[in-house]
Formats: C-alpha cells, structure tokens, sequence
C-alpha cells in the first residue's frame, strides 16, 4: 500500500461500517465512461455533500490491491452488468489536493512536491517491473503503460483546493495548469489512462482552464446531468433513514430538503441529515463545515440590487440568475450574477435549471443567510426577522388590529425594496412580515386549490397544533372582498385536508391613505 497509489479500500470499508446510503450507482455512470472519449470526469458540488465518500467509494472499487467484494454485493453496482468487468482491476492513483495545501499553502514550488511525492510512490510500487531512471512523471507512467498493459485510474479529490488558496497570476497556478494538460491532454493521456475522476467545489472550465482541460465532461451544481440523484439524499433515502432511526421526516424536511438538481427536485443535505440523525436533533450544521462569514463578504459587494435580491429569498422569493458567464474564479467576483452563481456552487442557494432561478433552500441555510444580514447590519430587515414572531403571535390570537400595524411597520421600514405596485409586491412585504412562520408552517405562495390560487397559505407541519391560515390580499379594496374571494372560491377546501382547524384572514392596502387593514375569521371544518 503506498501514499497515493494502491491505497486499498479502508476508507470506503469504514464508511460501509457506519450508517451509509447507497449511492454505487455512480460507479455505473462512470464505468460506462471508461475508455471512451468521455472518461475524463469533473464532479464539483458544495462542500458537505459527499465529494470525498464518493472518491473513497471509487478507489475501493476499482483498486487492484484489494478486494472489494464484500463491501459491494449488497448495493445497486452489485446488480450492474459491468461490475464484475471492473471490480478491482486497475491501479489507482489518488490525490487529496488539501493535503498538499496544509502541507505547502505558502509555497509557490507547491507544484513540484506534488509530483515528485507522486513519482516517488509511483516508482516505489513499479521499479520491479519499470526501473525509474529519472523519467518526467508522465513519460513513467508511458513506460509502465507500455510494460505492463495496465493503464490507471487517477482520481483527484478537491483538484480546485490550489485554485482558492493562490492567486491565478501566481507562479503556482501557471505550474498546475501546466502540470494537469500534461496529465491528462492527448495520445499520452489515452495511453496511460482508463478513467480520470476528479471532484471539487467549482467546475474546471470556469477558471479559464479551459484550452488545458477541455476535454473534462464537468457535473455541476448548475448542471449535474445523469449524475444528479448522487449528489445528495432524495426524498425516499431520507424518507427510509427516518423511519429506520425513529426521527420526524418533516423536521429533516424543513431543515435540510430544498435543493433541486437537475431533474431531482427534492434533494438533502447529505451531512446535515446524517449529523440530525446522529444527535437525534434538527439544527443547523452547517457552520460546523462551513462560516457565514463566506455569504456575508459576497453579499456585502451588492452588486445591481444584490441585497434587494437577498431579502426576496429571505422573503420566500426566487430570483433570475445567469449562470453561464461567471469565470469560477473566487478572485475575480465582478458582478450580481456572479455572486448568486458562487453562492449556489457553494450551496448556500439552489438553483431552478428551466426557470433559471434560485432560491433559499431549507431551514438551515437560510439561518445562515440570516447571520450573513446580520453581519452586514442591514437594519431593515433585522428588524422584520425580529418582530415577525410578535406579528405571527397576533395573526393567531385573532389580532387583526395587530397584524395590519405590523404589516405596515415591515412596509415602511423596506419601502425602497417594497415599492406597492400590485398583490404581487404586497406579497412580497407579507412573506417577510411572517418570516418566522417557517419554524413552525410549510409556507406557501400562490397556493393552487382547485378553483384559483391563495396569495399565502401556511400550512402546519407534523405535531403542529396551530390553525392552517389562508391569506388574501388587496390592492385599493376592501378586506371584506379579500375574505368573501376566499370564500368563494372554496380555497378552505384543498387546505381542510392539513388542519380541522383554519384561519381565514384578508390584508388590504389603501394607495391614497398608505395604509393597511385587516380581517380574520376563525373557521372549523
């Protein structure tokens, strides 16, 4: 066993020891990619979302110093037709590129220790076969290719770590986009290599590598492609893992669900979940991994409305993104577009591939996003966070009084983001006035119940004892035409199936006088 090559299995056979959701099916995609013209491989996603297992997972399978079996035949790969073709059959090389960085952070030579720890350990495992005589890394593996008939599996875990840490007008980066084209560009690359595997927070082609590495098939946070169910928990895994360990799926839900990849559109925090499961408790995990520190220095550019933006999401709002023209240097954060991409790579937003949108996912990332407003003491919506429990207290007791002084005070405070144009932007104001209503309600805008949509429904979670409540807005009317719509269209109906017990409550805006009313009647179904 060497430091990077013919590693063994240990660290995927310690992951099978704990609690572990099957997500060999990656082993499928990839295996099909082998020899081809796609076998070269970028898989970036957020941290926290399972890019080292899926590396470990990778080398066991496919490290010839070992054997896997055991550790396979009872997942998904197992029933694969190209499981027995690959299973333990390659030398592989693996690289964890934040080792380097601990080791040589400072150092712009941090190029040439890579390599030349890697040919050591190379050339300690073939000199049997291959004698190294002081051969370039590259031209050695050619040799042992050439010898042996064996060609290898390099995998690169957290290959963009250099990328964050040095500057890319640094010597360093020139060194390692030279060192990765040598690697891993032309016929040499497809004499020595039968697959490459490399994962990392951003994708390749967004540091304007792209001449040296253009020939990566990249799955992202933006566009997983076929990859997308591996790259968190679905509905149904977490589904099971509650079940299994006595936890209320709502809660892991509301906490840690929210993420649309791809096709998936109702992915986990795979970390989050299995931190909630191991404590027996739904919390925010995240800044355990990760600072709010991160957001907060990226929203604080505010770059065409950025913070306007943000406050929409803390609102419940989603917002257009482009995505395509950010270059993935974290250096070079040059406009709005950029940041809500960074911030979506970073998994702090998701992100809506047709409707090319994100939003706040979960619970716990708008918490953090909260601590990232904080930060930036944006007063305003301080403000409406803090007094948005008083104002859903009132909204229960009945208060209407209460609850339209409240509306109005978020109003005022946010009228330069809020401007009153129609029930859309009131809705807006509405959603953040009744922030907190998250805690303890699945929030809902634009509610479709059978004859027409309810501007907000907030519908109790599992174990909730609160009323279902049912909001109408108008724009220069009165509430009494906010509660008869309500009425009218039978909206109670659909929502009666969550809660017996609702509140129907209409909220006007008055253009002239600038001022709001309201009205709540208490209903039992």
């Amino acid at each position: 066993m060497g430091l990077y090559i013919d590693k063994g299995n240990m660290g995927f056979r310690e992951a099978r020891r704990g609690e572990y959701v099957d997500k060999s099916g990656l082993i499928r995609v990839i295996n099909g990619t082998l020899g081809t013209e796609y076998k070269y491989s970028c898989v970036s996603r957020a941290r926290r979302f399972g890019k080292s297992m899926a590396a470990k997972m990778l080398v066991a399978y496919y490290d010839r110093s070992c054997d896997s079996r055991e550790l396979f035949q009872d997942l998904e790969i197992a029933s694969d037709p190209s499981f027995e073709e690959h299973l333990n059959k390659y030398p592989v090389i693996y690289l964890d590129m934040t080792r380097f960085i601990s080791l040589y952070k400072n150092d712009p030579t941090i190029i040439s220790h890579i390599k030349e720890e890697l040919t050591e350990d190379i050339a300690g495992t073939f000199s049997n076969a291959v004698p190294y005589n002081g051969e370039d890394l590259m031209r050695y593996l050619q040799l042992i290719a050439a010898a042996t008939g064996e060609r290898f599996i390099f995998i690169i875990d957290e290959w963009d770590a250099i990328c964050r840490e040095f500057d890319p007008k640094t010597k360093a980066m020139d060194d390692y986009v030279d060192w990765l084209r040598n690697m891993f560009k032309g016929q040499e690359a497809t004499d020595v290599f039968a697959g490459v595997y490399m994962t990392g927070i951003l994708p390749i082609k967004k540091y304007d590598t792209q001449s040296a590495l253009n020939n990566f098939r990249e799955y992202s946070m933006v566009e997983p492609r076929k990859m997308a169910s591996f790259f968190g928990f679905t509905h149904d895994e977490v589904l099971a893992l509650a079940q299994k360990h006595g936890m209320d799926f709502s809660e892991l839900e509301k906490w840690y669900d929210g993420y649309q990849m791809g096709a998936q559109s109702s992915m986990f925090n795979p970390n989050s979940v299995m931190e909630a499961i191991s404590s027996e408790w739904c919390e925010s995990y995240w800044g355990r991994t990760a600072s709010y520190d991160t957001v907060a220095t990226y929203i604080k550019m505010n770059y065409e409305g950025l913070e306007d933006d943000i406050i929409s999401m803390l609102a419940g709002q989603r917002v257009t993104v482009d995505v395509t023209n950010f270059l993935n240097d974290l250096h070079e954060v040059t406009s709005r577009d950029d940041v809500l991409t960074v911030l979506i790579h970073l998994g702090y937003l998701s992100y809506d591939r047709v409707k090319r949108q994100c939003y706040l996912p979960n619970r716990e990332v708008s918490l953090e996003m909260e601590k990232a407003v904080r930060k930036n003491n944006w007063k305003p919506v301080i403000g409406a966070i803090e007094t948005s429990e008083r104002l859903l207290d009132a909204l229960l007791r009945g208060d209407a009084e209460a609850v339209a002084r409240g509306v109005e005070t978020v109003h005022q405070e946010n009228v330069s983001l809020f401007k009153y144009n129609d029930e859309n932007s009131m809705a807006c104001v509405i959603s953040l006035a009744f922030y907190s209503a998250r805690n303890d309600f699945h929030v809902h805008r634009e509610y479709q119940t059978g004859r027409g949509y309810a501007d907000l429904v907030l519908i109790p979670r599992k174990n909730v004892t609160k009323p279902a409540v049912v909001i109408e807005l108008k724009y220069d009317n009165t509430v009494d035409t906010a509660i008869s719509q309500i009425k009218q269209q039978h909206y109670p109906d659909k929502v009666a199936e969550y809660s017996g017990e609702m509140l129907l409550v209409g909220i006007s805006y008055n253009r002239k006088a600038k001022t709001h009313t309201c009205q709540i009647e208490h209903l039992n179904i």
